[in-house]
């Protein structure tokens, strides 16, 4: 059987792509290499005892109730549910030191780490929950986007383009008194691999800091796979299929056109377009024959700019964790991070190849606010840190230590920590890779998001609007504009380029 459309991955952007072909009356088919299920890694399994539920990649979602994409699908109509805390983030230190951050601006104030510094966060969240709607259609629809930016006033523009030119640090500095606020937009930017000093680097944690006061860092109930899931049911019941096992080998291009993709089995399935949920390197290298891919692009594909890598955790506790700061007990998510030299410090050590030794982390305590993910009185813990994807000597020799140095983290926040842990998963970036192909190194952002990576440069000019070299095939993976995080744009913006392009050639 032809399809209309083939999309190769089954991730978050590949079901949102497929979902809007099929709703269009397009006759679409998933591939997806798992063979147990889909969803690459936004997924979730009992990794460390029975009965608790932890997420393979992605575990709350700021973008979850603000993205066009999901707004659009509707979800919840398909069985997804969202569950959120009362608190969305809290920044902690050793010191006793804390700033946290609510949708109710009243209670941000309150814990901002000064009354002044609190009523400058009320005052800059209050001015960008006005124009929130322009900046996400400004930043998330396919690029350029000019209609979002014309309907913002010139002052909105040019306050939002001073965030956007500076640095995390430098912003912070600029707005904030207290180290404890200071701390953390930049340490947001670190959920991917942009510094406190990085150009332009202040971009990615304003705006995880304000979405944190509208839409929230929800989770939703039963674990990451339940969006999966609901995507999938959205898909069947628009006609779309999936087919698990199914690892492509190659995508076959005819004249000067990708027709149709092969299977490792040998089976070739032809598609009047395909979608690629993968990584550009992997579909640029690998998918397709080199005498397709101009010679300039598979050059910079093999030096293709990744991100950093990522090292996870996730842990059965008896218990809730023991949080000296008692606001991180009512926090979605707790960032580890001291200062923002102690910020500035662990990017230079990952980005010298050295594993940090007062590693930043980002944990998510899921199972506080949805009560499926452990047994009862029982709890889930997920954390991660950036580093760098091979130290020296290999992961098979750092892996248990750097999750020791992680534990000693927490414990340093939460003093008994230890004792309420009933078992253990370190994932490393290897492990990563190996669970998801699209994960080289252990990158989660889908390559590097420093500046020069993002709007007409993800993942690369002229190939920005999804379409790649080859006329018919499309990139719709987080390589591609806007780039990382769990919000479906990527698929949902290349799948109307898509349809519009397969409509014309009717």
């Amino acid at each position: 059987m032809a399809y209309d459309a083939i999309v190769i991955g089954s991730g978050p952007n590949g079901l949102v792509a497929a979902s809007v072909l099929a709703r269009a009356g397009q006759r679409v088919l998933v591939l997806e290499a798992n063979p147990t299920r889909a969803g690459g890694a936004v997924g979730s399994e009992a990794a460390t005892r029975p009965g608790f539920v932890h997420d393979v990649g992605a575990a709350f979602f700021p973008w979850a109730t603000l993205s066009p994409a999901f707004i659009d699908l509707q979800l919840g109509d398909f069985g997804l549910e969202w569950s959120g805390a009362p608190i969305e983030s809290c920044h902690p230190a050793p010191d006793g030191s804390y700033a946290c951050i609510a949708k109710d601006h009243d209670v941000t104030a309150r814990h901002f780490g000064s009354a002044r510094d609190g009523d400058t966060w009320r005052q800059i969240a209050s001015w960008y929950a006005g124009i929130e709607p322009h900046v996400i259609n400004l930043l998330m629809r396919s690029f350029p986007t000019v209609g979002p930016a014309l309907r913002m006033m010139p002052w909105d523009l040019l306050k939002l383009s001073s965030v956007f030119l500076s640095r995390g640090a430098a912003l912070a500095r600029r707005w904030f008194e207290t180290e404890a606020a200071r701390r953390v937009m930049p340490g947001l930017a670190l959920h991917v691999d942009v510094g406190p000093d990085d150009l332009f680097g202040a971009a990615l944690g304003f705006m995880l800091g304000m979405t944190a006061t509208t839409g929230g860092y929800v989770v939703p109930r039963g674990g990451a796979q339940s969006i999966t899931n609901a995507l999938v049911k959205f898909l069947g019941h628009h006609g779309g299929q999936l087919m698990l096992d199914a690892r492509v080998d190659r995508v076959i291009v005819r004249n000067d056109r990708a027709c149709a993709v092969r299977l490792f089995d040998g089976t070739e399935i032809e598609g009047r377009a395909i979608l690629a949920d993968t990584a550009a390197p992997r579909l640029l290298l690998d998918l397709v024959e080199r005498e397709y891919v101009p010679g300039r692009l598979v050059e910079f594909m093999q030096r293709y700019p990744q991100g950093w890598g990522t090292f996870k955790v996730d842990w059965a506790l008896s218990e809730p964790v023991p949080w000296a700061c008692e606001p991180a007990r009512r926090s979605a998510v707790v960032h580890a991070g001291d200062s923002l030299d102690d910020l500035s410090r662990f990017t230079r050590q990952v980005r010298s190849g050295a594993l940090p030794d007062n590693p930043y982390l980002v944990i998510g305590q899921q199972s506080l606010w949805d009560s499926t993910r452990a047994p009862q009185g029982c709890h889930t813990l997920w954390a991660y840190s950036r580093v760098p994807p091979s130290p020296a000597g290999g992961w098979r020799e750092h892996a248990e230590a750097f999750g020791d140095r992680i534990d000693a983290r927490i414990e340093g926040l939460a003093p008994g920590f230890r004792q309420t842990v009933l078992g253990r998963r370190v994932v490393a970036p290897t492990d990563l890779e190996r669970m998801d192909a699209n994960l080289i190194g252990g990158d989660l952002g889908g390559g590097s998001n420093a500046w020069h990576r993002q709007l007409m440069f993800r993942p690369l000019f002229p190939h920005f609007r999804y379409r790649m070299p080859v006329r018919g095939l499309y990139l719709c993976s987080s390589y591609a504009h806007p780039g990382a995080g769990v919000h479906g744009m990527c698929g949902h913006n290349a799948a109307h380029i898509a349809l519009r392009d397969l409509e014309s050639a009717r």
